[in-house]
């Protein structure tokens, strides 16, 4: 290992990291694992490239020193950020597969028990294939989880650097909901979150933010398509922040308009499963219970709503397509995983449906404390009423009519029903 000052968390930190996963590979009988998933390879080692659509794998044994597997252009990142001293790279024109498996025999681990990702999403079907009718001397054992195992709990330094993502997470969110006004297009808003949220220092997220205007809330993981808001319409904003790949989102809404009934109750359930999970979340608790907690609070509204997916996801390192760390651990019924500190939840009970033809949502990432949680966020969660963008419409339809019906800000129904 090159011991070095100049990566995103201390040497030690990188050690501490390794030391782990090699007591996980022992308790597991291998020799030697071979990781192919970005993130734990990043996670491992602070290697990054947007280039992982070629193979690379990072092979930790249980004594010796770690290798990587690259693609030639990419071995400059190894060289250039991460703490590696041994590469072995292959040009376009070569087998990534067979350079892996060279690289085993030649390091003596060709006939030993070799755990690789089956699951991951940048091992594909043929190349393991490969692997097992090239490598027949070995037995591969799959070791799907062995680095999320350290990964799902951050450490102190982890959860100050999310606080970085945070700030560029808050900057990018008000600046679309300054943005947001009737005649502008969902374009203009996902311009203006993303500009400040790099300039707060923010990175590219593994997800662009999630903009969509009246009717298109009811589309699930739609973003902007250069639809015109409209008067009296609603905006559902989610935006991810990220630095150094480590990843904070949160969820938000904008009316423009009056508040109806309906949609001021969405905002203070919402409201009120935030402030449970405030409340009772705790080490200890299972994933299930969680979800249940949520799901309960949600479910029971009489505005047609409902929550259409689990209630929360792990959340920290991501590279596109996801920022979300849901396969590690989700909030959803049945699951058996206990909470604990540490752990970083996206916490989303947002409502899908809202009088039928409305998405709206109030979402908070959080982290597990010794004896509750706490969030990384300061902002509002109210829904954000801009009660004069209603009046437009009624203006166009006759500019010469003095005596159009002013939007009240929170009509007394509303408090009414939803009290």
């Amino acid at each position: 290992m090159r011991h070095r000052d100049d990566m995103t968390f201390p040497f030690e930190e990188y050690e501490r990291r390794l030391r782990e996963l090699r007591e996980r590979i022992a308790e597991r009988h291998m020799d030697a694992v071979v990781i192919s998933d970005p993130e734990n390879i990043m996670y491992l080692t602070d290697y990054q490239t947007t280039g992982y659509s070629f193979f690379q794998a990072l092979v930790v044994p249980l004594e010796d020193e770690p290798f990587m597997i690259t693609r030639k252009l990419e071995e400059s990142n190894v060289i250039h950020r991460t703490w590696l001293d041994i590469t072995r790279p292959y040009p376009d024109t070569g087998d990534a597969i067979q350079m892996l498996v060279d690289a085993l025999r030649e390091f003596g681990l060709d006939k030993k028990r070799i755990g690789y990702e089956r699951n991951s999403y940048f091992f594909p079907a043929y190349h393991q294939d490969c692997i097992h009718t090239t490598l027949t001397d070995g037995k591969l054992l799959d070791c799907f989880g062995i680095v999320e195992e350290g990964r799902v709990c951050k450490s102190p330094m982890e959860i100050a650097l999310m606080q970085n993502a945070a700030r560029a997470t808050e900057a990018g969110m008000q600046a679309g909901i300054d943005a947001v006004q009737a005649d502008v297009t969902e374009n203009e808003i996902g311009a203006a979150i993303s500009a400040a949220m790099f300039k707060a220092g923010g990175e590219p997220p593994a997800v662009m933010p999630y903009v969509t205007s009246g009717p298109r809330t009811m589309i699930g993981h739609a973003t902007w398509e250069g639809r015109i808001v409209q008067p009296n319409e609603h905006v559902f904003l989610e935006v991810g922040g990220c630095y150094r790949r480590y990843h904070t989102a949160m969820m938000r809404t904008i009316v423009l308009g009056a508040l109806s009934p309906s949609m001021y109750k969405a905002q203070e359930i919402m409201k009120m499963a935030l402030d449970a999970v405030h409340k009772n979340f705790q080490p200890g608790m299972t994933v299930s219970d969680a979800d249940n907690m949520i799901r309960n609070i949600i479910t029971k509204n009489d505005i047609g709503a409902r929550l259409v997916t689990r209630s929360g996801y792990s959340i920290g390192i991501a590279f596109p397509p996801s920022w979300d760390e849901g396969y590690i651990v989700s909030l959803k019924q049945g699951e058996s995983t206990v909470l604990k500190p540490g752990m970083t939840f996206h916490i989303i009970p947002w409502m899908w449906g809202v009088d039928g033809d409305k998405t709206c949502g109030i979402s908070d990432t959080i982290h597990i404390t010794e004896d509750g949680c706490e969030s990384f966020f300061t902002m509002d969660r109210d829904f954000v009423v801009k009660a004069d963008q209603g009046k437009q419409k009624l203006i166009s339809l006759d500019k010469g009519n003095k005596n159009e019906p002013k939007a009240d800000k929170q009509p007394q129904q509303a408090q009414k029903s939803a009290s």
